[in-house]
């Protein structure tokens, strides 16, 4: 079953190193209770496996588990989800770390986003998931790239010209993307911000100056005064997200969903973005591969 054992062993020391300080002896996070055989390390090193070896299915996973008897104390599936929902943060720890390995400093970023549909349109009004609360509820969008109406989440992430996803968030799909650049100004400070004309606004490009030393830069719309057409170079860093993007969907499969719940699909999403950066970090500080091969990161 792609050598999984094989790989869970390489990549389980990894994970173990990057979170010693948030577990116990046993692998576990600390609380009350008896300790699970199955540890938390172990949850989330296969889940990070799984989502690398390109095995989206968690019914999948598991019935090859269960054949082949690699893991002698594996819990079921349902105790599995569940418990890897409840270790969202520790997940994404894991993926702070491995940016912070991989970023020693950056002073220009990229961001866009993508649309995220948790189904098709035809279903969009009968469906039930993901309606566990009205603020993270999925809501009508349109994707201009791909000049479509679809139902679901925006997915907004920032990432370094090397092709590191520094941040990124789920917001409804109908939520501008100004309102995400709000929402991380804080947290970046005298860099350029390489955005698209979905982040055009004078106003704020003046305000992130001033307030926070950022400088974004958008193209024009043709029809504005004083229209100048953005540099060869920013257009082709700007493809970089882009890219990986494409990489999300293509080999991570980030836009099939198979969650019934807000958290579950966040949690799904976060997983996959954590397995992405760590085969970078496997690339970069292990094999000595190019930092964005990453097909090729567990061979």
């Amino acid at each position: 079953m792609h050598n999984l054992k094989e790989k869970f062993d390489r990549v389980f020391p990894i994970i173990q190193t990057l979170l010693e300080e948030a577990v116990n002896d046993t692998g576990n996070v600390p609380k009350p209770g008896p300790k699970p055989k199955f540890s938390d390390l172990e949850i989330i090193t296969l889940s990070l496996i799984s989502d690398s070896l390109l095995i989206d299915s968690e019914h999948y996973l598991f019935k090859k588990l269960h054949g082949e008897s690699v893991f002698p104390n594996l819990i079921e599936r349902s105790v599995y989800n569940k418990r890897k929902r409840s270790l969202f943060p520790l997940i994404n720890k894991v993926r702070k770390a491995l940016v912070e390995k991989l970023v020693s400093y950056e002073d220009t970023f990229v961001l866009d986003s993508m649309p995220v549909e948790i189904c098709k349109f035809a279903r969009a009004k009968r469906i039930k998931i993901c309606k566990e609360y009205e603020q993270t509820s999925p809501a009508f969008g349109y994707c201009a790239a791909q000049q479509q109406t679809y139902y679901g989440y925006k997915l907004h992430g920032v990432c370094t010209i090397d092709g590191v996803i520094t941040d990124f968030d789920l917001s409804k799909a109908n939520m501008s993307d100004i309102h995400y650049l709000n929402d991380i100004r804080d947290q970046y400070h005298n860099c350029t911000l390489l955005g698209d004309k979905g982040y055009l606004s004078n106003e704020l490009q003046t305000e992130l100056f001033e307030e926070n030393r950022l400088l974004l830069i958008t193209p024009m719309r043709s029809n504005q005064k004083q229209f100048k057409k953005l540099p060869a170079v920013y257009r082709k860093v700007r493809k970089r997200i882009e890219t990986i993007f494409s990489q999300l969907c293509d080999q991570f499969m980030i836009r099939r969903n198979y969650a019934k719940t807000f958290i579950g699909l966040a949690t799904r999403v976060l997983s996959k973005i954590t397995a992405f950066t760590l085969l970078q970090y496997i690339n970069k500080f292990i094999s000595n591969r190019p930092l964005n091969h990453v097909k090729h990161a567990l061979i």
